[in-house]
């Protein structure tokens, strides 16, 4: 993870990208146990990207040929990692990277969202790995109840966490 959190600390350093964060399975196991996945999902703004166009990838393309990183499809293999680069995609995923904490992994600074905006993520995409991540989050304790609730109110996910509620959550102690 070292190698791979180095490579992005170059990307910001380089201009390709102007902030970061981790999110996904790997994010979430800043908080809770791990589950198995084979990627890192990496949340970025890119330097002077205006908010409403597409965003162009090939600088970030450019940057991992001309550096030596492999590509496979949508991914950049960084240290061992296949890590996709993550545009933010509506407010909540910009809230997220803004207000990302920072940690250290092996001695290197790390970009992670909170555990309450994974798990409002988490939510609004509704895979099944991503309901299993959310029970695992409330098992382990790692919520602030009111923030979570704070931020799915203002990004109109409360009627969904209702429902997530009354699935997985009903009958239990």
């Amino acid at each position: 993870m070292r190698e791979t959190l180095e490579a992005i600390h170059q990307l910001r350093a380089d201009g390709v990208i102007s902030a970061y964060a981790i999110g996904g399975a790997v994010g979430a196991t800043f908080y809770v146990e791990p589950m198995a996945t084979m990627d890192i999902g990496v949340f970025v703004s890119f330097q002077g990207a205006p908010d409403d166009l597409l965003i162009d990838l090939s600088p970030l393309y450019g940057w991992a040929e001309a550096h030596g990183f492999e590509t496979r499809g949508e991914y950049i293999v960084l240290g061992g990692w296949p890590v996709q680069f993550l545009p933010p995609s509506d407010a909540l995923d910009q809230e997220a990277l803004a207000r990302a904490v920072e940690t250290e992994v092996e001695g290197v600074k790390a970009r992670v969202m909170t555990a309450e905006h994974l798990v409002a993520i988490a939510l609004r995409v509704g895979r099944a790995k991503d309901c299993a991540r959310i029970l695992q989050f409330i098992e382990a304790a790692a919520l602030d109840a009111a923030v979570l609730e704070d931020i799915l109110a203002r990004h109109g996910l409360a009627r969904k966490w209702a429902e997530f509620g009354r699935r997985f959550l009903e009958g239990q102690p």
